[in-house]
Formats: structure tokens, sequence, C-alpha cells
């Protein structure tokens, strides 16, 4: 069912390609990106205050390491960043001597392990895969993927989810929760190929729902476990990319948008496309683990 959502503008930065966002509980703090723009973006959430951080390359995925130390998975590989001067180190390379790819959607396992996704950056066919990062040691899980998201994993750790947009179906697969990689193979879910828009970004609520954005068809959309589309929460935005629960009971939803590809006649009525929203849910999430060095 659809529902008319509790919402409203929580940043007015305004993203070609926002996406990845990250709550982190500890410091109170979004994170997100605008990928084609170079810039992870900071808010505090008691003060309102943003902070924009430029980077010397795209960058996608954002997640804490320790208080001193993040984690970002970028065109280059992973790197580990520092709070306190900027300063970016690398970690480990995901393709090395590939060029003409960058990374998109990603999550970190309640493992701490990491799973990421890469892409050709004019979205090649098949030209990208999904690895699972555990410290410095990578392992490729699923190859030719065209434009990675959804990437998400049930309150236990025993299922991993994830999409390829070009392809609308949402896949789950069995995984050892001490680890974060598959024990058996990948299986459909839900099939969305006949709907408008594509699926993109997603997170996992309290519950093992599946939150997913849908570009291009301005909802989040709510499955079950199962794969049955529960409810559709209207974005005022055509084109969301990515949900994370925030707050102090994870009783909100957080949601990146994009104008990417939209001409100036669409962008006159897409006026928030680009921005960061904020929904109150009756559904409440998990904090987000740590990736673990």
């Amino acid at each position: 069912m659809s529902d008319e959502p509790i919402s409203h503008v929580l940043s007015e930065t305004i993203c070609e390609l926002g996406e990845g966002p990250s709550f982190e509980a500890e410091t109170n703090r979004l994170w997100w990106f605008d990928i084609l723009g170079r810039t992870l973006h900071e808010r505090d959430l008691a003060s309102g205050q943003e902070r924009h951080h430029r980077l010397p390359f795209l960058a996608s995925v954002v997640a804490r390491i320790d208080d001193e130390r993040q984690l970002l998975a970028t065109e280059k590989g992973l790197y580990i960043r520092s709070r306190s001067d900027d300063a970016l180190t690398p970690h480990v390379e995901l393709e090395p001597g590939t060029t003409t790819n960058r990374s998109n959607d990603g999550r970190v396992h309640p493992s701490g392990s990491l799973w990421i996704g890469t892409m050709g950056k004019r979205a090649e066919e098949g030209a990208g895969a999904i690895y699972h990062v555990a410290r410095a040691t990578v392992t490729r899980l699923f190859a030719g993927i065209s434009i990675p998201n959804g990437i998400c994993f049930s309150p236990d750790g025993t299922t991993g989810y994830f999409v390829d947009t070009k392809v609308n179906h949402l896949m789950c697969v069995p995984l050892d929760p001490a680890t974060g990689l598959p024990v058996g193979d990948a299986s459909l879910l839900a099939d969305t190929s006949d709907r408008s828009g594509g699926m993109d970004g997603s997170v996992c609520d309290l519950e093992g729902n599946i939150w997913n954005a849908r570009w291009g068809g301005g909802a989040v959309d709510c499955y079950a476990p199962d794969g049955r589309l529960l409810r559709s929460l209207a974005v005022p935005a055509r084109q969301p990319t990515c949900p994370v629960f925030h707050g102090d009971t994870f009783d909100r939803l957080a949601v990146t948008s994009a104008w990417e590809g939209l001409g100036p006649a669409e962008r006159e009525t897409d006026l928030l496309a680009g921005q960061l929203f904020s929904f109150a849910v009756d559904m409440a999430g998990l904090p987000e683990p740590a990736f673990r060095l």
C-alpha cells in the first residue's frame, strides 16, 4: 500500500548523485556522498551544522572504524580516512589495474566485513561485481553486475540481499553470520522488472524488512523477508537513491536523492532533486556495524 509519509528536507545541500548515507550513532552524525561531485557530506544532527569534505576521487560508501578513522570505498579501492585532518591512506584495491570502474553501493555486515559493489563509470553492461572484504582480504562474490545496489543484511547476519538495477531482481543469499560470506547460492526474492523505476540502495529494519529506494519511481518500498511488498513511501524527489535509519531510537529514515540525468525542464518540476530527506516511520532500524581492521 502507499502511505503519505511524515517527512521533511533534512539537508538542502544539493547533490548531483547523492548516495551512500550512513548514520553514526556514536557521534549522532549523518554522512553521505555526492559521488559525481567528489564530496563527502557530514551533518551533526543535534546542531544542524554541516561540513563538506572534498575528495580527490569518486567515492560512494563510508563506514566507521573507530573514533579516529573511517573506511571509504572509492574508484581506486578502499581508503582509510583520518577524521582529524582528512588524510586518506590506501587500504586495499578491489580491482587492481582497472581504471574504467568505480565503487557503488555497499554496506558493512554485522561481522564487521564489507560488501561493496563496482560498476562501469558509464554503467557498461556486466562490467562490475560485488566483493566481500574482511580486513584486507578481498573475495569476489558475484561477477557480471551492471549496477550493483540494494546491499543489506538481515539483523542476525544470516541473509544478504543485493540487486542489479539493470535487471531489477532483488536477490537473497544465505550467509555465515560470523564472516558475512555466502554458504549457498543466491536466489530470487522479488522480481520488480515490471514496475516503474529501478531498485537502488537498501537497508534492513529490526524485523528484517528490506527498505529499498526506487530510482525514477519517487518512492522507498518496504519488502518483507519473503519478498512481499508491504508498503511504499512517497519521496518528494523523482530519483531517491538509498535509505538509512537514524535517530535516538532509529525510527527515522534518511533518504538521499539525485538530479543526475535530469534536463532543465525536468529539474523545474523536480525542485528537491539531490537533497537529503528524513521520514518518520513506524518501524525501527539497527546501529550500523563498524568495519573491522
